[in-house]
């Protein structure tokens, strides 16, 4: 059973994966997959040269993200041929690893689930939701960004009630990590079970 793991800047995903690690399950980050892709000399990196020229590259020819990310931001265009690259590289691989797991169900922690439209591509659809005060203020401390950044990144991702629209499951992050604890071992149970019928 392949559950994809979902929720918006700040709502706690990582700390929800980390959680269902303790239980022995495995999980597979998208992103990190995503932020390995142009990694130099790999597959996706010579792709990306071919289409984007040498503009976006470091002296040492490594890819400048940052000034890339500011590109696409502005440019769906440009995002979506960087997408074409990227998703494949990204999807052959959480294939590979889901089929090395030896854990009774796998979790790939995916930022984006509504947003690309890739909600069949799993079983079930976890969801961490969170008020957004606290995401605003989670996401600006974790990563020592203004609240305004923040708030203009969220405005790129799905709503709320849009993630919550493809939710098979929620946990609502609004308290400690002992609240946490509690919501993911109760998932984790569940998830076990359905394996059972």
């Amino acid at each position: 059973m392949i559950i994809g793991l979902t929720g918006g800047i700040g709502s706690g995903k990582s700390a929800v994966a980390n959680l269902f690690k303790t239980h022995g399950i495995d999980v597979i980050e998208a992103d990190a997959i995503a932020n390995k892709a142009l990694d130099t000399g790999s597959q996706g990196y010579t792709a990306f040269i071919k289409i984007f020229g040498n503009d976006y590259l470091h002296k040492d020819l490594s890819v400048n993200k940052s000034y890339l990310r500011k590109k696409i931001f502005t440019n769906p265009r440009l995002k979506k041929t960087l997408e074409n690259i990227i998703h494949p590289i990204v999807g052959e691989t959480v294939s590979n690893l889901i089929s090395l797991s030896t854990s009774p169900y796998q979790i790939i922690e995916v930022p984006l689930i509504y947003e690309t439209g890739s909600k069949d591509n799993y079983d079930r659809i976890l969801v961490v939701d969170c008020n957004e005060t606290l995401q605003v203020q989670r996401a600006s401390s974790r990563d020592s960004v203004d609240q305004a950044s923040i708030k203009k990144i969220l405005s790129n991702q799905a709503s709320r009630d849009q993630r919550l629209s493809i939710a098979d499951d929620v946990i609502t992050n609004n308290k400690d990590i002992e609240n946490l604890q509690i919501e993911v071992k109760k998932f984790h149970k569940l998830y076990l079970n359905l394996l059972k019928d």
